[in-house]
């Protein structure tokens, strides 16, 4: 299987800012084994968007994967409270 392209949405870099600097890490990680298996075990498709979330520890990684052009979009990082709303 090709390895998948990682975008990162401009927002996601504000998103990380508040993010203890070992959590971000740990998340950066994660992101990063998208690119390997982007559909990963413990990956859950949102009900009615197009979007998947992997956790890592309290934290969320919210994505759109595009298997025509081999890329993984991440859309939102943020706290499991948080992430979802807006």
């Amino acid at each position: 299987m090709a390895n998948y392209k990682i975008v990162l949405k401009q927002s996601v870099a504000k998103d990380l800012r508040p993010i203890p600097n070992k959590d971000v890490k740990r998340i950066l990680q994660k992101i990063e084994q998208l690119a390997q298996d982007p559909r990963p075990p413990g990956s859950e498709k949102l009900t009615g968007e197009e979007k998947y979330r992997v956790r890592q520890g309290d934290y969320r990684i919210l994505y759109r994967i595009e298997d025509e052009i081999v890329t993984v979009f991440i859309v939102k990082v943020g706290h499991r409270r948080d992430v979802y709303q807006g």
